[in-house]
């Protein structure tokens, strides 16, 4: 979670409620006050949630016992009593985060203060249902050797980002036709739970990097919140009201699905003109040769003409996504990342404003358009951050409303 220093702004937060059988939503309410307000004393706590003095000095003194909340030094010299202030323990709980992603294997260890501890990352052309898991499985099994016994004893689970309905299109990527069979009815967390021996939650990949990039956020933090992830497809996610938005399926912001034209006036989805995807079919159709491995790592330059032809292209198609988005769903900011390079993410986000100021917005605002934090990380962050939440701090995520 994030540190920030006690603000007025802070005062819609959650508050706790004193009647008796809410304790855990009480408990919640103060944990997560600590998180956004590092350094809040007790009295701090007492005025942002509406609990008592002793109420909350009980509680933070039965957080502190279980490790999930440190004191430091006390604070002298100001006027009335000297303050205490309250730190969440990073080592009070930790959660790994696992992305099998469409080009891409991400496993990380992170901590209840909001740190990334240790992660490992591999490459592949696609993923294979049949080796997979297995390679998912060591990998955690590598972050798990590195961990200290005190660090095992409290980590509480996993968080699994994979996209929605891989069977539906890892043949898209030069898969044989036999992975469809194969992913179909695949569970990918009752698997890793089962051999891992952990609980495990699994989250769509957008809906999980679109986390991510809200917590990442400096506060105050607008209440709606639209994200889009170029990557071998377009991930999506949105949070509105401080709820992300699943669904039944979890893909319920399937945004890279939205319809859009190309440049002859036809029907084409967000996917197909402004993934990685759609770049290589470009470059392959001029003979160009098509780069391997991570797209971070390619020469970009000599890529040209044809990526400022496609970060045009794909431009156009995410400011209409916005745009369509915001006229359903009411949000003030659109977070566009990607999984190449920052200096290229910035040149498609220039684009992305440059077409959304030419396309009629109707009677709302249009949403601010901002630039993701994580990159390519932020499944797999968001996947971890999201295991710890829900076991830990208060569901009223308003919190971080502007």
């Amino acid at each position: 979670m994030r540190k920030d220093s006690v603000t007025p702004k802070m005062e819609p937060m959650a508050r706790g409620v004193a009647q008796s059988g809410v304790r855990l939503a009480n408990e919640r309410a103060v944990l997560t006050l600590i998180a956004v307000n590092a350094g809040a004393s007790n009295a701090d706590l007492a005025r942002l949630s509406g609990l008592g003095p002793q109420t909350t000095s009980r509680i933070v003194a039965e957080l502190e016992q279980r490790g999930l909340v440190i004191r430091g030094q006390v604070l002298r010299g100001r006027r009335g009593q000297p303050a205490t202030p309250l730190f969440l323990n990073p080592h009070g709980a930790y959660a790994i985060g696992v992305e099998i992603g469409w080009q891409h294997l991400e496993v990380l260890l992170f901590d209840m203060a909001g740190k990334t501890i240790a992660s490992v990352r591999r490459s592949y052309p696609w993923p294979d249902a049949r080796t997979i898991l297995a390679a998912a499985t060591a990998e955690i099994a590598t972050i798990r050797a590195g961990m200290s016994e005190l660090q095992r004893s409290r980590l509480i689970g996993i968080g699994l980002a994979s996209p929605s309905f891989i069977e539906r299109y890892v043949c898209r990527l030069g898969a044989p036709d036999e992975q469809e069979a194969l992913w179909e009815g695949l569970n990918l967390a009752e698997r890793i739970a089962r051999e891992a021996g952990l609980p495990t939650e699994w989250f769509n990949d957008g809906s999980a990097g679109c986390w991510a990039e809200l917590i990442a956020r400096a506060l105050p933090v607008s209440p709606g919140l639209a994200y889009l992830r170029v990557g071998t497809f377009v991930g999506a996610g949105i949070v509105v009201e401080g709820e992300l938005w699943e669904g039944r399926s979890g893909n319920a912001a399937n945004l890279g699905g939205i319809v859009v034209s190309d440049g002859a006036g036809q029907p084409i989805s967000v996917h197909q003109v402004a993934s990685i995807v759609a770049l290589r079919r470009q470059l392959e159709e001029i003979g160009q040769a098509i780069p391997d491995g991570n797209p971070l790592n390619w020469d970009w330059q000599t890529l040209e003409p044809v990526v400022s032809h496609w970060l045009d292209t794909a431009g156009l198609a995410l400011a209409k996504a916005v745009i369509n988005t915001r006229a359903v769903i009411e949000f003030d900011t659109a977070v566009i990342g990607g999984v190449m390079p920052r200096a290229i993410v910035e040149r498609l986000l220039e684009r992305v404003r440059h077409h959304m100021a030419g396309l009629p917005s109707g009677p709302s605002d249009p949403p601010s358009i901002d630039i993701g934090h994580l990159g390519a990380s932020a499944a797999a962050t968001g996947a971890a951050q999201l295991v710890l939440f829900r076991r830990f701090f208060s569901r009223a995520w308003n919190l971080f409303a502007a």
